[in-house]
């Protein structure tokens, strides 16, 4: 019965075409709101629609940007999103608030786009090989660029190693959680976070010279 509400509720989700904004890190909605947030979730395991959409309204966007940073296409986001959420509100039960909703929801879209990225045959554990280089003192000073060319830049970054940036450096997890969460060893995970940001680098020099250019 409840999977009938949801399935429903799902209909109901409006489209969406959302702009990209790249931030350091990724802010969760949870922080200002945990008891409301608590309160919409116990009356959405009661499958209270209104709750599940007010929920949706408060989560939908920080969730679009984690799951468009990882797979680069905004169809296949917007579908992947909309399947997260029908998964988390058929799923509340399992939800046990040993972290907060926003956090527990966030691992079910990172965890749906990896899985989208599997079934397009890509793995992540082809680079162990790639020679580590320190994390050190090589940052170029770049004039001000704005959040649009830094998600651009990043949208250009070859797959394997676009992913673990944004696991890493936006969604803030660890290297080690990282190589969990994609079944690679934490040396891969390091070696494709420091290939990440040599070519993001180089990516954001070229497209500055560019812009100087014109």
């Amino acid at each position: 019965m409840f999977y009938k509400k949801t399935q429903k509720f799902s209909d109901n989700f409006p489209s969406f075409s959302f702009s990209c904004v790249i931030i350091v890190k990724s802010l969760l909605l949870d922080s200002d709101n945990i008891e409301i947030t608590q309160r919409l979730v116990e009356r959405a395991r009661g499958g209270d629609q209104q709750s599940m959409y007010r929920l949706y309204k408060m989560y939908v966007q920080a969730m679009y940007n984690t799951c468009i940073r990882i797979v680069a296409n905004q169809f296949d986001a917007e579908d992947i999103l909309q399947e997260s959420f029908v998964s988390a509100f058929n799923g509340l039960e399992s939800f046990k608030g040993e972290c907060t909703f926003g956090a527990w929801l966030k691992r079910i879209v990172i965890n749906k786009s990896l899985n989208h990225l599997r079934k397009q045959k890509n793995s992540f554990t082809d680079v162990d090989n790639l020679h580590l280089v320190d994390d050190v003192h090589d940052e170029e000073d770049f004039p001000e660029i704005s959040p649009e060319m830094v998600h651009e830049a990043i949208k250009s970054l070859p797959e394997k190693a676009r992913v673990v940036l944004n696991l890493y450096l936006m969604e803030g997890y660890m290297h080690k959680e990282i190589a969990d969460m994609l079944s690679i060893s934490e040396s891969t995970s390091k070696s494709q976070y420091q290939r990440a940001r040599t070519l993001l680098q180089t990516r954001i020099k070229e497209m500055i010279e560019q812009s100087e250019t014109v």
